[in-house]
């Protein structure tokens, strides 16, 4: 894992000497980002409670295209947490020319509801620009990586071992197509695929309110082929939230 980890670094640091055009960041500006905001509190008879936050920049330097996110979730019902997950990621590409980039990404996930304590996935490899226009992208990514999985100490006692981890080939499409001036729908897969299937489907519909202020509904599907115990390979969250671009 520390071999890949640095083989990330150093591919993020590393410069080169091609030059692409990027439309990355609109207009002159080198920084951008989206505030994402939701919840819900229902009181009486029952109790609960969800919060979900996020927050996604965008950083244009020279060839390099950064993304960071960070997304945390909570929810409560009578009292009882029934959902907690807080996500860390980055990843860099650099751009070759105006359709093709190479990437490096790594991302941290604590979710105490899936059997461990953390989860990091860390991938270099090959990006594809299919589609891109001002009113749709289509996005393509493929590359080896590598996942490290800390399991809780009752899963550990379970399974007989403290992490699980393997090399996965990783995968990436990421679709997105503006329905209106105002409303933007987008489709994203993410796929680790090694001693199991690990994957991700976002689907969204965001519609302008006002300003930069916009609402946006989504329906996240999480995926794992071998969960731990007996958890449910299957988890959906629909969530319905504000969404602020500066």
């Amino acid at each position: 894992m520390n071999k890949l980890l640095l083989t990330a670094a150093i591919a993020l640091t590393v410069p080169m000497t091609v030059h692409a055009k990027s439309e990355f960041v609109e207009g002159d500006a080198t920084l951008a980002g989206e505030a994402e905001l939701g919840a819900s509190l229902t009181t009486g008879n029952t109790d609960t409670s969800s919060f979900k936050a996020s927050l996604a920049l965008k950083q244009e330097l020279g060839n390099w295209e950064n993304e960071y996110v960070f997304q945390g979730l909570y929810k409560e019902d009578e009292d009882e947490v029934t959902a907690k997950r807080f996500y860390a990621g980055l990843q860099g590409n650099y751009q070759i020319d105006d359709t093709s980039y190479l990437f490096a990404n790594t991302g941290y996930e604590r979710d105490p509801f899936t059997g461990y304590d953390f989860t990091s996935i860390t991938a270099v490899g090959y990006g594809h620009h299919f589609i891109e226009n001002e009113t749709m992208s289509l996005n393509a990514e493929i590359g080896p990586g590598y996942i490290y999985q800390k399991l809780d100490d009752d899963s550990a006692e379970t399974e007989g071992e403290n992490y699980d981890s393997s090399a996965v080939a990783h995968f990436v499409i990421d679709f997105q197509t503006k329905i209106s001036d105002s409303a933007k729908f987008q489709q994203k897969f993410v796929a680790d695929w090694g001693s199991k299937l690990d994957g991700r489907s976002e689907t969204s519909l965001s519609t302008k309110i006002i300003g930069a202020l916009s609402m946006k509904f989504a329906v996240v599907v999480r995926y794992n082929s071998k969960p731990l115990d007996e958890k449910k390979s299957t988890d959906t969250a629909t969530n319905m939230t504000l969404l602020y671009a500066f």
